[in-house]
């Protein structure tokens, strides 16, 4: 039999809880299932790289053309680069299919990176799924591209200033190659700082003002962080890693303040 209170008896409120937010963050996944989950995503990812190398294969010929402009420009009048192994030609170009096929899978390897990281997201957090892609994508080919069209030869350029009458310069192809691949991915990487900065932002993770006040701590962190990245350990390649950062700071503090999270009054 259901009791009826009296009038003007205080109701007690329901026993349960509000329905949470929705999103996936309520959900737990154990520790099996975060690496079924990174398995899948690493299947993905390598489908992707298999894809974009077997393209890139169809098109080896305007690729390497491509990829052989820088190397071959500061070499002496006549001069071509050299290979001493019977497979390095061969693998030269296995190497620039690869490369060309790393860019072409890149979109899918990023959303694949951010369906692994969207379980720990909040729901207002996934929308941005879309502006990472699109973003990430966007820096590490301009970075690439800011590698070969003015990293890379300047820095050829340099390291080839030194032959004379008593020294030939003849570099081996595959040293060239590795050269060049390295500081492509490098500028690349370092070109995802406004994407890194403007999630952070939009997330309330970090403000134009907390750039600005950490700015000459920054500065340090740039130049140790060239100095790692840098192919070469000559001051020269280490300072020409460390410009492009320093301009993409201060980009980054003007991203932080357009994009920035505004705080409710």
């Amino acid at each position: 039999m259901a009791l009826v209170p009296f009038p003007g008896a205080a109701v007690p409120a329901p026993d349960f809880d509000p329905e949470p937010e929705e999103d996936d963050r309520t959900a737990k996944m154990s520790f099996l299932e975060h690496l079924d989950e990174l398995r899948r995503r690493l299947i993905s990812s390598v489908v992707a790289l298999v894809g974009g190398f077997l393209i890139s294969l169809f098109f080896i010929g305007p690729i390497k053309a491509f990829v052989m402009e820088p190397l071959v420009r500061v070499l002496p009048r006549g001069g071509t680069l050299i290979y001493t192994e019977p497979t390095e030609g061969f693998m030269l170009g296995m190497k620039m299919a690869a490369l060309a096929g790393l860019f072409l899978a890149a979109p899918v390897i990023l959303w694949q990176l951010w369906k692994f990281i969207a379980p720990g997201l909040y729901a207002h957090e996934k929308k941005f799924a879309i502006p990472f892609v699109v973003f990430a994508t966007f820096f590490f080919t301009a970075g690439a591209l800011f590698s070969h069209y003015i990293a890379f030869p300047w820095a050829w350029e340099f390291f080839a200033s030194f032959s004379t009458e008593y020294m030939t310069f003849t570099p081996k192809v595959g040293s060239v190659f590795s050269l060049y691949v390295k500081m492509l991915l490098a500028f690349g990487v370092i070109f995802q700082m406004p994407t890194i900065v403007f999630f952070l932002a939009r997330v309330g993770g970090i403000t134009a003002r907390f750039l600005i006040k950490n700015i000459k701590y920054a500065i340090l962190i740039i130049f140790i962080i060239a100095a790692v990245l840098s192919p070469g350990t000559d001051v020269v390649s280490q300072a020409m890693m460390a410009g492009p950062m320093l301009v993409l700071y201060l980009i980054s503090i003007v991203i932080a303040w357009v994009f920035g999270k505004r705080k409710s009054a």
